[in-house]
């Protein structure tokens, strides 16, 4: 009885939170799906580059020397520390279909998040292309038979980029780090629209613990790491800065902005309300501001104090 009373409550929540959601989603669905789509062009560069790399002697790395390697049997753990920030940032972002109190709108924050990779990875895209490093990586090592691809047979061995596989074995597209391009949006994203100080301390925290992990995991050099940290900053302040702010849901305001017909309409409605206010303190006499009202009560008390004052001054001077 208690778990479907509890069950109901959160489909009624679920689907009030929908009906809130439709209309932004049909507004901006199209910006959606664009930034959605180039995640898969992104993609399809790091797959066109693996066929540019050449493997070769690893780089001289302040990191790789600082940190210990992880080795091949435990170079999973950056992975899940990734799949764990990737899934707990995904899942609070539908936080408002479940829970009362919300600041965001789903539709919404997901928009700016998508602006946010979108222009990361046009950079990224620019840099690795420019200069093809050789990878550090095991699999992109000299000795390695994919760390340079062949020539591919057709265009759909292109265009279907071996997901999942080609996307976690790629090679040369090292400046800058796609992990950490997630990792520091996510973070950046929940400092400003989450709540909980705690989490966002901890979410930083993990930021840093995945960048040292994928240095001691040799899946990136530092530069590609350390590059991330600042540009990824300063494109989320950018970007950020251009977008018109969400609205605050904790404050009640309107879900949409209001057009130019429904702001004329409201401003009618005001006045309206103004005059019709006007004409019912006439009626009952309250007509003006409570202020001048006092103001006058002083100046008649004081008037008739001074006509009394007048009155008893006449008397005594008739000698009554």
């Amino acid at each position: 009885m208690y778990i479907a009373r509890e069950a109901s409550k959160v489909w009624r929540k679920v689907t009030a939170e929908i009906t809130a959601e439709l209309p932004l989603l049909r507004e901006k669905w199209l910006l959606l799906l664009a930034g959605l789509v180039f995640q898969y062009i992104h993609g399809l560069a790091a797959r066109g580059v693996h066929y540019l790399h050449r493997p070769g002697p690893l780089l001289q790395d302040l990191g790789f020397m600082a940190l210990p390697e992880l080795g091949q049997d435990k170079s999973y753990l950056s992975e899940c520390t990734f799949v764990f920030i990737f899934f707990s940032f995904f899942l609070w972002t539908f936080h408002p279909f479940i829970y009362h109190s919300k600041r965001f709108y789903t539709v919404l924050i997901w928009r700016r998040v998508l602006a946010f990779l979108v222009a990361s990875q046009v950079l990224r895209i620019i840099t690795f292309y420019s200069t093809q490093l050789p990878g550090p990586n095991y699999h992109c090592r000299e000795g390695s038979h994919i760390a340079t691809l062949p020539p591919p047979n057709n265009v759909l061995e292109v265009l279907l980029i071996n997901f999942p596989r080609g996307v976690n074995l790629g090679c040369g597209d090292l400046i800058f780090s796609s992990h950490m391009i997630f990792t520091l949006v996510f973070v950046r994203t929940y400092h400003k629209y989450g709540t909980k100080r705690f989490v966002k301390l901890l979410s930083w925290l993990m930021a840093i613990v995945q960048s040292l992990l994928i240095i001691a995991a040799r899946k990136h050099y530092s530069v590609d790491v350390v590059v991330a940290w600042y540009t990824v900053n300063l494109v989320v302040y950018f970007v950020d800065n251009k977008l018109p702010e969400m609205p605050d849901r904790t404050n009640g305001s309107p879900l949409l902005p209001l057009s130019t017909k429904e702001k004329d309409g409201r401003l009618k409605d005001e006045k309206d309300s103004r005059l019709k206010d006007e004409f019912h303190k006439l009626l009952n006499g309250n007509h003006g501001d409570p202020t001048d009202r006092r103001q006058r009560v002083q100046m008649d008390g004081r008037h008739d104090d001074d006509l009394n004052h007048g009155a008893l001054s006449d008397a005594t001077a008739n000698g009554t």
